[in-house]
């Protein structure tokens, strides 16, 4: 018991720290600094949506007043089976010269949407985006600058949880965001980014390969195609689009079981990922896959500090049963002032782990993921 606890201790502490302290490492050892440089070429922008009435129209008029030449981007839409308002709003752009529209009138999966999206994309580089989020006036010019550089492939923007105006949130979702894109500037800055921002993130289209049916993460699965043809995939802080913070507390479980049983379907959908001809195996691994392995190890863990004796177990188990305390009183809504956010960090570490251990279950039954709009 002694070296599952000691075992459990360092892989987690590897997986929220030490995969980050090698990453600044590295970049002060080897960094890779990105040529960026002032271009226009031809874009795309490419959505795939489904029933997405609330948001579509406010997403369709960001897209057209983007600080972009007009003549020089295309906007391609694919509704998949929408049963609400959608189609109707997107017919209100048909005479639209910018605008591409493709109605499926059966739902086919969002991989099948982006492959259609993707054959329609007039553009050499392909930008896919989500309906719901903002994208910065600047983005677009932000994220083709990186293209300069031949060596890059993919450059992903950055998601941001807030309000344009008030800024980012600092607690919660948005604090372990915050973390995570920390993460992701310190593989950039040395290498490349295991997957990319769903939200906004761009492609060179004559490394685009069609997506296989059923993928859940097309915007971990495209990068890291991308990569395979030796190509980097870069972040670019500074292209950002904006998102809600609080989604609701079942709707951002459900997304992230979603987010993590993508990460097992891809393992089988590539077996290369796990091979040397990944060349971001190391990466993947310790970004993706170890923090599947992470509940079971708080779980080993936890056993071990009750059933071990000594100062060492003993204190372990205290900071344990704090930790997780402090996780009790975010989900109660009791804890007030400085308390608030440490709880709040400790629900969300907590949902995170949780939704880890549903999507496990979830490919050992085989059950399946939905899309989540």
């Amino acid at each position: 018991m002694t070296w599952v606890f000691w075992g459990s201790a360092m892989l987690i502490a590897y997986s929220y720290v030490g995969y980050a302290g090698w990453l600044w490492l590295r970049v002060r050892l080897r960094p890779w600094p990105i040529l960026r440089g002032p271009q226009e070429p031809y874009a795309s922008i490419a959505m795939v949506v489904r029933n997405e009435e609330r948001w579509l129209e406010s997403k369709m008029e960001n897209l057209l007043a983007l600080d972009y030449p007009q003549s020089l981007y295309q906007i391609v839409v694919v509704s998949d089976g929408s049963t609400d308002r959608t189609d109707v709003i997107l017919r209100q752009y048909a005479d639209n010269p910018r605008v591409t529209l493709l109605m499926n009138q059966l739902p086919r999966g969002k991989a099948a949407g982006v492959n259609d999206a993707i054959s329609l994309a007039a553009g050499e580089i392909v930008i896919l985006t989500d309906a719901r989020q903002k994208i910065e006036s600047g983005a677009i010019r932000l994220l083709v600058e990186n293209f300069a550089d031949p060596q890059v492939g993919c450059v992903s923007g950055a998601l941001m949880l807030g309000d344009p105006e008030s800024g980012e949130a600092l607690k919660g979702m948005g604090l372990y965001w915050r973390i995570e894109k920390k993460i992701r500037e310190l593989e950039s800055e040395s290498g490349s980014v295991v997957g990319a921002t769903g939200a906004l993130y761009a492609v060179r289209k004559e490394l685009l390969t069609p997506v296989p049916e059923g993928t859940i993460l097309d915007d971990v699965y495209i990068p890291l195609q991308v990569a395979r043809q030796k190509k980097r995939v870069v972040f670019e802080p500074r292209a950002r689009v904006w998102d809600d913070p609080d989604l609701g507390a079942e709707r951002e479980f459900a997304r992230k079981v979603r987010t993590l049983s993508g990460n097992y379907q891809l393992v089988q959908l590539a077996p290369w990922l796990l091979k040397s001809e990944n060349p971001l195996r190391f990466e993947f691994i310790s970004h993706k896959l170890l923090r599947l392995v992470v509940p079971f190890a708080l779980a080993a863990l936890l056993v071990g500090s009750i059933v071990l004796t000594g100062p060492v177990y003993r204190s372990a188990l205290a900071l344990q049963t704090a930790f997780y305390g402090l996780g009790l009183l975010a989900g109660l809504r009791v804890s007030r002032g400085p308390l608030a956010r440490m709880s709040d960090a400790a629900l969300t570490f907590v949902m995170l782990n949780g939704a880890a251990a549903v999507a496990f279950v979830n490919f050992v039954t085989g059950r399946k993921a939905a899309w989540i709009r």
